[in-house]
């Protein structure tokens, strides 16, 4: 059970570092500068790639453990690739998710 765990604690990892380069791909790169006014917009970019960051990359987590523990594992227990294959499966959930958030954010402006 503890090694299950680890597992999945190491897909989590996996899942909100995707969630991180979704933000960094949206927000681009912070812009570096002097002044104490550009300075705290620095802060707020940070802290939006961070949390924003953190919470799509949880929600990319929350899905693919379901998908694991419910479909997943069953169909890969016998399979010699099956962590590529899961790899595979959380880059294309993080695609699917990245891009609801984008539609959402800026095409349907809900969020």
């Amino acid at each position: 059970m503890a090694k299950r765990i680890l597992n999945y604690f190491g897909w989590l990892l996996i899942a909100i570092l995707l969630g991180f380069l979704h933000m960094r791909i949206v927000l681009g790169p912070g812009s570096k500068s002097d002044t104490s006014s550009l300075t705290f917009l620095n802060g707020i970019h940070d802290f939006v790639l961070v949390y924003v960051g953190a919470i799509i990359g949880c929600i990319i987590a929350s899905l693919f453990i379901l998908l694991d523990v419910f479909y997943l594992n069953k169909k890969l227990k016998n399979n010699s690739k099956a962590l590529l294959i899961r790899l595979f499966i959380i880059i294309g959930l993080a695609i699917i998710v990245g891009a609801t958030h984008y539609f959402l954010e800026e095409i349907a402006n809900v969020i």
